[in-house]
């Protein structure tokens, strides 16, 4: 991410807290207006009730609360009028749904009177034909996760991290979906790993890349000047925005997987681990590719350091060279009446004969150490 986002992410003003707005959810509101709910349905015994109709989340609470089940609500990035009361219909904690609408959260797990919220940070890999000083390589996104008794909802900010595809393989499996709104959020925390191996093996392509292209050795064999250092540090700190997004889960995901809790199923808390598992060698992963990088820079300043050695030694040797012409051509240039040998007729091709051995007698001692 570059850093002109990163100051734009710092100045943005923050949005009031949605404690000072108590307004109700509009059950009636024309269906034309424009919502943030993507989705509302109610599931019974791990299938889709269906109703012929897009149901409002008061609705689908209502039928919840007489015919059992439970109701999952996506929306994306809706506003404090939309959300709150959604929130009062659920009884969520004000503090969790102040965090869920101004997004910009750390990756966390925190447990509200009979509720459970969880911040998932989504990263996605931007395809670019060449590495950059200006690449962004991942794109982040949020997704949090408020889990109930009898409801699951998500909010989603950024344009990456769809879960419709999500939504429908979970309906394909009702025995799965069947364990309630835990089972929703153990197949949203396996996606969004899922989406981390893969970006962390797009990028360890791009991260080869930059290795192959420092250390393959320049024409005739000689020293590589290295590739421009920007585009590295580029790859670092997309590379860190990555580290921001993996570290902090891990400890939420091994507290689902470790520790009892009553609204995760007991058989659900097993398959946590394996998310655990693998969020653990994503870090690694993650970690490996920082210090790597490190590696790859100060080896890059290392070439360009030693590239300008040589030019400089080179110059050096040519003006050693010059030099002896140089002084000799300043002692003949004198206007003096007497110089040594100036009568003699073969003065002239002496000199420069013995000027141009004591220039290639340089030049041949200068090549043979290595300064030419």
């Amino acid at each position: 991410m570059s850093m002109i986002r990163d100051l734009r992410a710092a100045v943005r003003p923050s949005r009031p807290s949605l404690r000072k707005d108590t307004g109700a959810y509009d059950a009636t509101r024309d269906p034309s207006t424009p919502s943030a709910v993507v989705d509302c349905a109610v599931y019974r015994d791990g299938r889709r009730v269906q109703t012929g109709q897009q149901l409002s989340p008061h609705e689908a609470m209502r039928q919840v609360r007489r015919d059992g089940g439970f109701v999952w609500i996506g929306l994306h990035e809706p506003s404090e009028a939309e959300f709150s009361g959604i929130a009062g219909e659920f009884g969520l904690h004000p503090l969790a749904v102040e965090d869920a609408v101004q997004a910009h959260q750390r990756p966390k797990l925190e447990r509200y009177d009979d509720s459970l919220f969880t911040v998932f940070k989504t990263i996605h890999y931007v395809e670019h034909d060449e590495l950059t000083a200006n690449s962004e390589i991942v794109e982040t996104g949020e997704v949090m996760c408020f889990t109930g008794r009898d409801f699951f909802i998500t909010v989603r900010h950024g344009g990456q991290g769809s879960l419709r595809a999500l939504r429908h393989r979970l309906q394909d499996d009702p025995e799965l979906l069947a364990k309630g709104p835990s089972a929703v959020l153990h197949s949203i925390a396996d996606h969004v790993v899922d989406g981390y191996v893969a970006v962390a093996d797009a990028v360890q392509d791009d991260i080869d890349e930059v290795e192959t292209e420092v250390f393959t050795p320049g024409r005739g064999g000689k020293v590589s000047r290295g590739v421009d250092s920007a585009r590295i540090y580029q790859l670092k700190r997309e590379v860190l925005e990555f580290k921001r997004a993996v570290a902090p889960l891990l400890r939420p995901m091994q507290l689902l997987s470790e520790r009892p809790m009553r609204l995760v199923d007991p058989d659900i808390q097993k398959y946590f681990r394996d998310v655990a598992d693998h969020l653990a060698r994503v870090q690694e992963q993650v970690l490996g590719f920082d210090e790597l990088l490190n590696s790859i820079l100060q080896a890059n300043l290392a070439q360009a350091s030693v590239a300008q050695n040589e030019d400089m030694r080179k110059i050096t040797s040519w003006a050693a060279i010059i030099a002896v012409p140089t002084m000799v051509c300043g002692v003949y240039g004198m206007n003096f009446d007497y110089m040594p040998e100036t009568h003699w007729k073969l003065g002239y091709p002496v000199i420069m004969a013995i000027t141009g051995v004591i220039c290639l007698g340089i030049h041949r001692t200068l090549k043979r150490n290595g300064w030419l």
